[in-house]
């Protein structure tokens, strides 16, 4: 019983698809396209599109995947990530890994009010601490596709929460654990976190 067990559990494991590894170089090559929004070096110079320099590379995959499926929208990205393949996105997110993020500054008049939300969050509405999943430095966790934040433009990350916030956006799955954290932060805590995760290093 347990050899055919064993068995069963190794035949799914071999009929699994295997995640396609990432070539950085070829990555750089086909980042060409992606340049003119996200820069060459994966930090863009548009506050309202996102810096991908630095990002692990399953959560870039991830991501790709889910504008290619519908599940994310964006007019600009899902018609680039639809003529992409699981080797492009690897091959992309490998690229852009590599990068070195950009350091950024936050706003001094919102650093207080926005460490306050990151590091502790707010005990009367429920809101969590930021840190308990991207961190104390914002660099994120690998193994649970949560994303590096550090030194993301505070315009897109207050226009991604406002968008959890209104569920206009569900990439976080069934957990909804950005839904929920956002729903419970106001638009001034909102502008101070992302101002504060901006400037983070």
């Amino acid at each position: 019983m347990a050899r055919a067990g064993l068995a069963a559990l190794l035949a799914l494991g071999l009929a699994a698809p295997a995640m396609a590894a990432g070539d950085a170089a070829a990555g750089q090559a086909k980042a060409i396209t992606c340049a003119a929004c996200h820069g060459v070096d994966g930090n863009s110079l548009n506050p309202e599109w996102p810096s991908l320099a630095g990002q692990h590379e399953s959560y870039t995959i991830k991501q790709l995947q889910a504008f290619k499926s519908g599940a994310r929208q964006n007019v600009l990205m899902s018609g680039q990530a639809m003529a992409l393949s699981d080797q492009d996105m690897a091959d992309l997110a490998a690229y852009f890994a590599g990068q070195k993020p950009a350091r950024k500054t936050a706003d001094p008049a919102l650093v207080e009010a926005g460490e306050q939300i990151y590091r502790g969050g707010n005990k009367e509405t429920g809101a969590p601490a930021c840190l308990a999943c991207h961190g104390p430095d914002g660099l994120g966790n690998i193994t649970a596709a949560w994303p590096q934040v550090s030194g993301q433009h505070a315009t897109y990350t207050a226009a991604q929460l406002a968008a959890y916030r209104s569920g206009q956006r569900s990439t976080d799955g069934d957990t909804q654990i950005m839904r929920n954290v956002a729903a419970r932060l106001t638009d001034d805590e909102i502008k101070a976190v992302a101002s504060y995760i901006q400037g983070l290093q």
